[in-house]
């Protein structure tokens, strides 16, 4: 095999496949970024079993063949070769000369045969969505995605499509986000449960272009992502997941209209009092135009006030300060709407659309005041 490609060009095709290579792996070849230049097209490929990435580069084939090249290596040399054109030639022994300008790199790579190609999966339908959109959406809710993987269900995110809309699901045991989106076309409806994983992988490759689309493609075991030149594929999880309209109560005891970044600004400012691990919530108290956010904490207390406009019931009511702060972070409006009903009851934020909703279960703050 013998390609020419510009460095740009490789290395960023070697970027986004690279999201794709595993860190830990009992097999070698998944460890390898396959080059494939067999047909008119340079392909690049890594699959960690899970999830798989192929793009497609700009380059001349001067020799057809396939090598697999150990990820790592192959990056780091890509990354620090001059701002030029790149010749990557092999032989019948794998062995892989990379030159560029004056740098002339030898290293042995695998053979393309052991290599394992994504899945081929049927494109029966696909749901179509700007890049800039669907960014968002991922944006917006994968912070509320479990970290461990006690409950499978928990480490990934609801995709539900039901005719022309598309909501997105993801939860904790803590909160709940949601985002509905609004889809040019009706669609069959689906109910799938993405990775978080898959989902931040393909959240940092895409360009985010709001007049370019994402095409997505599901079947009961796989979901595909194609964009420009990419192709991503992805195991779903398997299990139905959690049934959360029974959570979403329209009911409310205490509304409120806040600005977000006055009470974000306070929540942050507040969270200098806390030490990572402590428990220590923050302590909203409702009254007529008043909010007061106080936090008591082994290094001090803070409390500050902000204006509000609030319909029914005074409120005292504690949260775990981050899970506040990951939501008002992802919100663009500048005023935000809580909806209350008691201490022991989740808040809601949400906006008249319910185009997002958040749910926050509040905290015992009982001993916070001791």
């Amino acid at each position: 095999m013998k390609i020419i490609c510009s460095k740009s060009n490789l290395l960023q095709g070697v970027n986004i496949v690279s999201k794709a290579v595993p860190s830990r792996t009992t097999m070698a070849i998944l460890e390898c970024i396959l080059i494939d230049a067999s047909t008119n097209e340079i392909k690049l490929t890594a699959n960690d079993m899970e999830l798989g990435i192929e793009t497609k580069i700009e380059g001349e084939i001067a020799e057809r063949g396939v090598i697999a090249l150990d990820a790592k290596i192959f990056s780091e040399i890509v990354r620090k070769l001059p701002d030029n054109e790149v010749t990557i030639k092999t032989d019948e022994n794998f062995k892989t000369i990379i030159t560029c300008e004056k740098a002339r790199f030898n290293i042995i790579g695998k053979s393309g045969e052991d290599f394992s190609y994504l899945p081929y999966i049927d494109r029966n339908e696909s749901i179509e969505l700007s890049q800039f959109t669907l960014k968002e959406v991922i944006r917006q809710t994968i912070f509320s995605i479990a970290d461990s993987d006690n409950n499978k269900l928990m480490t990934g995110e609801l995709f539900e499509i039901k005719e022309n809309k598309l909501k997105v699901v993801s939860l904790d045991g803590h909160r709940i986000s949601i985002r509905n989106i609004e889809l040019k076309e009706s669609y069959n409806s689906h109910k799938i449960v993405v990775p978080g994983k898959t989902l931040q992988e393909v959240s940092k490759i895409l360009p985010g272009d709001a007049n370019e689309c994402v095409n997505m493609f599901f079947t009961d075991n796989h979901i595909v992502f194609e964009f420009g030149s990419t192709t991503v594929v992805s195991r779903l999880i398997e299990g139905d997941y959690f049934k959360i309209e029974q959570m979403l109560s329209p009911d409310y005891e205490t509304k409120i209209k806040i600005n977000k970044r006055e009470l974000l600004d306070c929540i942050d400012r507040a969270t200098l009092l806390v030490k990572e691990g402590d428990k220590k919530p923050i302590i909203m108290t409702v009254t007529d135009e008043n909010m007061e956010l106080k936090i008591n904490s082994f290094i001090g207390s803070m409390n500050e006030n902000i204006d509000i406009v609030k319909e029914g019931k005074d409120i005292m009511i504690g949260f775990n300060p981050k899970f506040f702060i990951d939501a008002l972070r992802v919100i663009d409006d500048e005023e935000v709407t809580l909806y209350m009903v008691n201490p022991k009851a989740p808040c809601f934020i949400r906006d008249e659309e319910e185009k997002y909703i958040y749910l926050i279960l509040p905290v015992n703050f009982n001993a916070a005041t001791n």
